[in-house]
């Protein structure tokens, strides 16, 4: 088990899945708060950094592309106190967040576990039912369909038609996007022979955000629905263009013997061409035989 606990929360491995858990702290955002308790599985996973500061540094995690319905919905755009893949580290435990990443790239190394994108998700979601409210709306998911009521701020324009109900087999997509600057953010989801191009504040289908503390909760709302669609890599399976991964990613078998040998042999071959530094495959190496 390699695990770091810190004001912004806990992080721990146990060789299978990173358990995520926020902390209490003001300064953990809203998002993270509601998200709760994530179990990350190892396959989901691309990479870890650790990033040092003066007076603090991050611990990062880099997902494979289609892994999170999140970050499918949020589409990189998750500011830092909401980003739960990320921990912010106190300098006096920068060396535990540097065990805690090689834990992890071993982990990876040794379960050759590619870093390129997947055809399924590999978490579940936020649960269900979800609603936030925010903006001039409420936005409700309950597995079969959305519910968008409205306030007293909402345009006359999509207020008239009073509460929306919007089944999901009409649904293609959902939009997301925080507000910046100036510029007001909206939850839109994407609706089969909808109109396009219709402004948030008059487009039925949408709530306008505009930067206040709880927009970040409408993030729950798309990851939900995002989770219960078809998943993004489903057109290009249509076109025959899916990395055929599955076959690189599933085990022979469970750490017998002839597996963990001929993982020795291709670290070695890793190493002689340069692929792996002398202390990465020191590392790799020490990992495969502990499993013998």
């Amino acid at each position: 088990m390699a695990d770091i606990i810190q004001k912004d929360g806990t992080w721990a491995f146990d060789g299978d899945a990173l358990r995520i858990t926020p902390g209490r702290e003001k300064n953990v955002g809203l998002l993270r708060r509601e998200l709760g308790e994530l179990v990350v599985p190892l396959r989901a996973l691309a990479g870890v950094s650790v990033e040092q500061g003066r007076k603090s540094g991050r611990l990062r995690l880099r997902l494979r592309d289609g892994a999170d319905p999140l970050l499918q919905a949020t589409a990189g755009r998750l500011t830092e106190p909401h980003d739960p893949y990320q921990l912010v580290v106190e300098p006096d435990r920068y060396g535990v967040a540097e065990y805690v990443a090689d834990e992890l790239r071993n982990a990876l190394l040794l379960e050759g576990i590619p870093p390129g994108p997947v055809d399924e998700y590999l978490l579940p979601g936020p649960s269900l039912p979800v609603s936030a409210s925010a903006g001039d709306g409420t936005a409700s998911f309950d597995g079969e369909r959305v519910r968008l009521e409205w306030n007293w701020k909402t345009e006359e324009s999509k207020a008239s038609a009073g509460p929306r109900t919007i089944p999901l087999a009409d649904l293609t997509g959902v939009d997301w996007q925080p507000a910046a600057g100036l510029e007001n953010g909206h939850l839109r989801f994407l609706v089969r022979g909808a109109p396009v191009g219709v402004p948030p504040k008059h487009d039925p289908n949408a709530v306008e955000l505009w930067g206040f503390r709880k927009d970040p909760l409408m993030a729950l709302v798309a990851a939900a629905v995002q989770a219960r669609l078809p998943h993004p890599s489903a057109a290009r399976e249509e076109a025959g263009r899916i990395p055929a991964q599955r076959a690189g990613e599933q085990r022979a078998g469970d750490d017998d013997h002839d597996t963990l040998l001929r993982r020795l042999r291709e670290l070695g071959e890793l190493h002689r061409d340069g692929v792996l530094t002398d202390e990465e495959f020191a590392l790799a190496k020490q990992a495969v035989l502990k499993r013998l």
